[in-house]
């Protein structure tokens, strides 16, 4: 018999539905197999989904699905996932322990109580939340790249890349899922990008990356750091809206480059992401000495339920 299952889609990233990168959200995931799993990420189709388990060790296991593979860590899913919890009172503000497959990750909850300000997380008296997650220590490893090769998987000049390039060498940073952090000269170059998911896949493969987050400092808001786009065809996922593990390696790899004169500048860095996909966002992030937080709000756009078969290990599950 089908299992009902509370299934929601919440815009991470943002604070407005239909905006900023949509996630699937199971929050009570712990009787889904990992077959049910993939067929429900696979049904929803979201970029990611998180199954919210039970943990003996953590607030809460998590578990991350694209539509065709297990995801190690995924910062908007995470945003996501612990936004709704948040406002649903069922986890309460302050800095949690959230084990995942890269290991226990740091979970932060800010919350702007509106009314008498005691800080109730509830739905029914919860301000703006948003949400911090802090990643596995910073990783940056410069590589060589072929601009001609490069430019012709994106669909950018390679000139764009390589007048940049000059001084910002592109690099595989990392807080938990690796990316090739690629600088771009100009949001001319970078709106205009038309990659090659295939040709993107290659290159990305052949340095482990989960994907290509390019990136330019000029940008749409003044308030903004840089403007990104995030290619990650290898992973089921041709462009991402607002990537959060993203512009968490690309703030280790700015601070890694000194791209700022003042350190006070690595506080808090904004990656506005997502206008060329009609789903504009954008990721927050604080650098410590040694570790790398990245923030964000989210609006639920669906709520409702799924039903989901029982199957056994060697059936094939259709959502």
């Amino acid at each position: 018999m089908p299992t009902a299952c509370r299934t929601l889609l919440v815009d991470a990233f943002t604070d407005d539905p239909l905006s900023g990168n949509p996630a699937g959200v199971v929050p009570d995931a712990g009787d889904l197999t990992e077959t049910q799993m993939q067929s429900v990420a696979r049904e929803l189709g979201a970029s990611e989904t998180a199954f919210v388990r039970p943990a003996d060790d953590a607030l809460h296991r998590v578990r991350y699905f694209s539509p065709t593979q297990e995801v190690d860590l995924c910062g908007h899913a995470t945003v996501a996932a612990f936004s709704l919890l948040a406002r649903e009172g069922r986890v309460e503000p302050g800095r949690h322990e959230v084990a995942t497959n890269v290991g226990t990750v740091d979970v932060e909850i800010e919350v702007e109580a509106e009314g008498d300000g005691d800080g109730d997380a509830a739905a029914d008296s919860a301000g703006d939340v948003t949400v911090w997650l802090t990643g596995q220590e910073p990783t940056v490893e410069f590589v060589d790249l072929d601009y001609e090769r490069v430019g012709a998987a994106l669909g950018i000049d390679p000139a764009a890349l390589e007048d940049v390039g000059a001084d910002l060498a592109p690099a595989i940073a990392s807080t938990g899922l690796p990316w090739l952090c690629l600088p771009v000269n100009f949001l001319e170059h970078l709106g205009g990008a038309a990659p090659d998911d295939d040709l993107v896949a290659a290159v990305t493969a052949e340095h482990d990356a989960a994907g290509v987050y390019a990136f330019t400092f000029d940008t749409l808001a003044a308030e903004s750091t840089v403007h990104a786009r995030a290619f990650a065809p290898g992973l089921g996922i041709s462009e991402d809206p607002v990537t959060g593990t993203a512009a968490g390696a690309c703030a280790a790899y700015l601070r890694r480059v000194e791209a700022f004169d003042d350190d006070a500048a690595y506080g808090d860095l904004r990656f506005e992401q997502g206008h060329f996909v009609d789903r504009p966002g954008h990721v927050r992030t604080r650098l410590s000495e040694e570790t790398v937080a990245v923030g964000g709000a989210a609006a639920v756009a669906l709520d409702g339920t799924l039903s989901v078969p029982d199957v056994d290990d060697d059936e094939i599950l259709v959502a």
